[in-house]
């Protein structure tokens, strides 16, 4: 291999052929694989990140575009592909009273029994399952404490997001974005996952005591309420330990099969959930899945989705108060809402 280097100029080791990263504007050469001068455009040979990389607004408005219609598509596609998610004979719920918009803040238990009656947790031992509920120990849970992220809760995440990118539903949402242009590689995809998802901010007075993950699946509590805990796996762990009171439920999805949505009022340790909408029953990467691509695709705005035929939306907002890389936003939240 060292005898191979020595033949390779700089150029070669670090520019990609196929890609438009650091080669805007370069020369045209009839030998390249593709072109990242503006002629290219003209001459249909542009690298297919040359929007991401040398256009200043990013994307091209029309080949690059999301749709809505690729959202419902899409979504349908991570829908069938989530092979991991819960069969209905894996879990039993019991979402006993509906609470009215008015009821929701009452932080009343009109549910005397546990949401969950039983959940098979075999699933538990699936590859993604195992590595998501590692990660959910990893954090302090009041806003303003901040977070001490060791070697190993390190490797915890990386292995998380190793496990995930090995799954149809990953692998699916990104060749879509690959299509669309905003990854060139899946190596580019899962640096900006593990930045977007894991990056830590703050929310307190500069300590560095957030994350998105940490926020939408682990929750955290702020100024005495629950803040984010959007995740089924978490909710069931915490009921079983007789850490989290099912209060009642405001939504139920049309779903008879999972995943199911239900929008929950909860308390966690005595902290009060107003609405804590969760996916029940689908696999971890499914619903880190489903964010990321409202997220990339629709930041800050409602994101309207397909499921099995019925409509579904789910909301995410930014972090602005702090970026990563070139300006880019960690993800402030994410749950999903009724359509």
């Amino acid at each position: 291999l060292r005898t191979t280097l020595l033949f390779l100029s700089p150029k070669d080791l670090y520019t990609a052929p196929d890609s438009c990263e650091g080669r805007c504007e370069e020369p045209y050469n009839e030998e390249d694989k593709c072109h990242c001068h503006t002629e290219c455009e003209r001459n249909h040979s542009c690298c297919e990140d040359y929007y991401r990389h040398c256009q200043p607004e990013g994307f091209s408005s029309s080949r690059d575009a999301i749709t809505n219609e690729d959202l419902l598509h899409v979504s349908e596609q991570l829908y069938k592909a989530d092979h991991n998610k819960a069969r209905p004979t894996d879990i039993t719920i019991n979402p006993q009273y509906q609470a009215s918009p008015d009821e929701t803040g009452d932080q009343e238990d009109r549910s005397p029994q546990p949401l969950y009656k039983y959940v098979n947790e075999e699933l538990f031992s699936k590859p993604t399952y195992a590595s998501f509920i590692k990660l959910l120990d990893n954090y302090q849970r009041v806003t303003g404490r901040e977070e001490d992220v060791t070697a190993e809760e390190l490797r915890e995440q990386d292995n998380f997001l190793k496990e995930v990118m090995k799954t149809e539903v990953m692998k699916k949402l990104f060749a879509f974005l690959h299509k669309k242009n905003r990854y060139g590689s899946e190596q580019e995809f899962l640096a900006d996952l593990k930045e977007m998802w894991f990056g830590l901010y703050s929310r307190g007075d500069g300590e560095q005591d957030s994350s998105g993950f940490e926020h939408v699946f682990s929750g955290e509590v702020k100024k005495g309420k629950v803040s984010g805990f959007h995740n089924w796996i978490r909710f069931y762990l915490l009921e079983k330990r007789g850490l989290v009171n099912y209060f009642s439920h405001n939504f139920n999805g049309p779903w008879d099969t999972y995943p199911d949505v239900l929008g929950l009022q909860f308390s966690w340790d005595g902290f009060y959930k107003e609405v804590g909408s969760a996916f029940i029953g689908c696999s971890p990467e499914f619903e880190f899945g489903l964010y990321t691509l409202c997220f990339i695709a629709r930041p800050g705005r409602t994101c309207h989705l397909s499921l099995g035929g019925y409509s579904l939306s789910i909301q995410t907002y930014p972090w602005t108060k702090s970026t990563y890389g070139n300006g880019q936003k960690y993800i402030a939240t994410a749950y999903v809402t009724s359509p």
